[in-house]
């Protein structure tokens, strides 16, 4: 019989200020448990560490710029180095649509949308994944999207770069599955969160940011 996996310690989550990173940041917190988180605004980042330390948490909280990858690595490995890293959620995402009058996307938030969505989060990936490889241990999870399995036609760069993302992590978990290192690749549908209360279309089966949060923390444990 296989031996059961122990209870993660330390858990890094990129797109921590958002709806669902802030969610899974509140899901993780508990005491004896290390949460390294990032995101872009500083103030969302201190309320959600504050919370996360009240439920006993240990919180190291750095806002940071995902798109600079060398940034990025050098905060990855610098929390791997306090202790190792035994899940890292690749949340951090954005989103855009075309014009209320069927205008195009622009070009700078094409490039925008596969930045975040897409190299950000093979960085993410990536940037732990020989450490992990070596210890023969670790959990990878990446945030896609439903949109990322067949093109939506509001938002053509969001889908695009979803479905980078998503076929990325499914690369890396059948890598790193011999290795020990699981690799879950999460794609929710519509979550309530700020970034989706901005997109204008129907919202079907919408789940609350909690309840997603659990069901990925599960997903992740057993390395779905």
């Amino acid at each position: 019989m296989t031996a059961p996996v122990p209870a993660p310690r330390h858990i890094l989550i990129t797109g921590a200020t958002g709806g669902i990173g802030q969610a899974l940041a509140r899901e993780y917190a508990a005491p004896g448990v290390r949460l390294s988180l990032t995101g872009r605004n500083p103030k969302a980042l201190e309320d959600i560490a504050v919370q996360c330390r009240t439920a006993g948490a240990e919180v190291a909280a750095t806002a940071l710029d995902v798109r600079d990858a060398a940034s990025l690595c050098d905060w990855m490995t610098a929390m791997d180095d306090v202790l190792p890293v035994d899940v890292v959620i690749a949340n951090a995402g954005v989103s855009n649509s075309i014009g209320p009058g069927g205008e195009a996307e622009t070009v700078a938030d094409v490039r925008r949308l596969f930045a975040v969505n897409a190299e950000a989060a093979a960085v993410t990936l990536s940037a732990l994944a020989e450490r992990m490889r070596r210890r023969g241990q670790g959990r990878l999870a990446v945030v896609a999207s439903l949109g990322g399995w067949c093109g939506m036609p509001s938002s053509p760069a969001y889908s695009a770069s979803k479905s980078a993302a998503k076929v990325y992590g499914e690369a890396m978990r059948a890598w790193l599955t011999p290795y020990g290192v699981s690799v879950s690749v999460i794609s929710p549908g519509f979550v309530d969160s700020p970034m989706s209360r901005r997109y204008q279309g129907d919202k079907p089966l919408a789940w609350d940011a909690a309840r997603a949060a659990r069901r990925i923390r599960v997903g992740i444990a057993r390395g779905e």
